[in-house]
């Protein structure tokens, strides 16, 4: 069981450095693009889940009304985004990610993209489920622990 628990604080302490060096590539990769970091994860939202109002937008970044009026606004003037009225409610504006947009992220990701290929192809398909596992699970108890947070404000 020791040898267990070192390899689990081993993990334990590498995921912040690693959480943090992630965090300082976005932010490097916004001031590129002339945005912030929180409107990279914008980007992501959008190119995950599609078109989105703003208040959607706001939801699932964390961000309030005027905060994501001004990150939809520095994201048009980036080229990455387009404003398209809703087909169901005229009313309303989406929120959509344009291609050329998501082009320059992945072009900057490209490097890191590439290296993680070539990290990957030396774990077993075992393996690679079993890292699956864990991201989706970590993923799953940080949005949760997330959510946790908020409501106790």
């Amino acid at each position: 069981m020791t040898q267990r628990r070192d390899i689990e604080q081993q993990v334990m302490t590498a995921l912040p450095s690693w959480v943090n060096t992630i965090s300082q590539l976005n932010r490097e990769i916004a001031d590129r693009m002339g945005v912030t970091a929180s409107d990279l994860d914008c980007l992501h939202v959008l190119h995950q889940q599609g078109p989105a109002t703003a208040a959607e937008l706001a939801r699932a970044v964390g961000l309030t009304p005027g905060s994501v009026s001004r990150m939809i606004d520095r994201l048009d003037a980036a080229g990455c985004i387009t404003r398209t009225d809703d087909p169901e409610d005229r009313r309303r504006v989406l929120i959509e990610a344009s291609s050329e947009g998501l082009a320059r992220i992945a072009a900057y990701y490209d490097g890191l993209t590439a290296r993680s290929h070539a990290d990957l192809a030396e774990f077993t398909l075992d393996e690679m489920r079993v890292l699956l596992r864990f991201i989706e699970r970590s993923r799953i108890a940080a949005t949760e622990e997330l959510a946790r947070m908020r409501r106790a404000q």
